[in-house]
């Protein structure tokens, strides 16, 4: 391996960008639906009656306990053999997606958990609803207060992204592999460039957020997260 096989590979960074593309995609799609579901079953396992608060702790164990690949190829495949086939970018988006839903789940409810609960007693003494507590009082502090964990589980799933290529689709690894299958001399520089590009985007993303961290950040609460 010489300098010209690196030359040669970084000749290949529009082709390592468009399969960057599509693993930004899923990374925004998953954890928007791991958003919306995480909270969900957050709210479900500290406020619902028992058995949905049951069912909500049930969710969380399943989704943290199967492996990202084995959830991939079961969500994949099984609506497939009922005649219902999922892309495999979609099928890559609800399965990780489910998989960080039930540990955005753990980090909301931790959250919640963190807000001190004379604020709720206070809020309903005013007059507001159960409902209107958790919507006006509890979520907005607690979205604040996940901040911190949620840049950890952004920069888990950003890897998890490439997974998608076990089940065909066409993201930065399958680029890569790509690459070296037509010139075998660059498989090397070929994966050292996904690596880096990686690590890039992870340190990229940890600093915005840790930015947006810093200026939510909601006074005398920070030690209790």
């Amino acid at each position: 391996m010489t300098f010209e096989h690196w030359l040669k590979t970084w000749s290949y960074l529009p082709t390592f960008l468009q399969g960057l593309s599509t693993n930004l995609a899923i990374l925004g799609a998953l954890l928007s639906l791991g958003f919306f579901v995480g909270i969900l079953v957050a709210l479900l396992e500290l406020y619902a009656p028992l058995p949905f608060r049951l069912l909500g702790i049930a969710y969380s164990w399943v989704f943290r306990s199967i492996p990202e690949i084995l959830l991939l190829l079961l969500v994949w495949l099984g609506p497939a053999r009922f005649g219902f086939p999922i892309s495999p970018f979609w099928a890559a988006v609800i399965a990780l997606g489910l998989r960080s839903s039930a540990y955005q789940a753990e980090i909301f409810r931790g959250a919640l958990q963190a807000i001190p609960s004379g604020q709720t007693l206070a809020a309903r003494a005013l007059g507001l609803s159960a409902f209107g507590t958790i919507r006006y009082v509890l979520l907005p502090q607690a979205l604040r207060l996940s901040l911190a964990g949620w840049g950890n589980e952004f920069a888990v799933v950003l890897k998890d992204t490439t997974l998608a290529y076990a089940i065909g689709v066409v993201e930065v690894m399958q680029k890569a592999r790509f690459i070296s299958s037509r010139e075998f001399p660059l498989t090397f520089p070929a994966y050292v460039t996904v690596a880096i590009l990686f690590l890039f985007l992870t340190y990229a993303g940890l600093f915005l957020l840790g930015k947006i961290e810093k200026r939510l950040r909601i006074p005398g609460l920070e030690a209790r997260r």
